[in-house]
């Protein structure tokens, strides 16, 4: 005898009616947080690209003014150099001078 021919199927989908429905609403609000967990993940993820994007654009700022600095220095320390020379050569005529 089959669960059918002893009536007891209608007992079954009786009681496993509810529990479907009840899964069913409990898989929607599952699909939905997890649509929203997306759509937050989404919404991070491109800030932290963008962010990314303008570190990135701030370094390639910062490494050009670092080189200009660095040429600027060395500029300055060849000037220094070259201002030196010269004084110490105004100094040895002067003491030349004396004698």
């Amino acid at each position: 005898m089959t669960i059918s021919e002893n009536g007891m199927l209608p007992l079954l989908l009786n009681r496993l009616t509810p529990l479907t429905a009840q899964s069913i609403v409990f898989a929607m609000d599952s699909l939905e947080q997890a649509a929203k967990d997306l759509d937050r993940l989404e919404a991070q993820l491109t800030a932290l690209l963008d962010q990314c994007r303008k570190l990135r654009e701030e370094n390639t700022s910062l490494q050009s003014r670092q080189e200009s600095l660095v040429a600027e220095r060395a500029a300055l320390v060849a000037k220094n150099e070259e201002a030196r020379t010269k004084v110490e050569a105004m100094i040895n005529r002067l003491k030349a001078l004396e004698h």
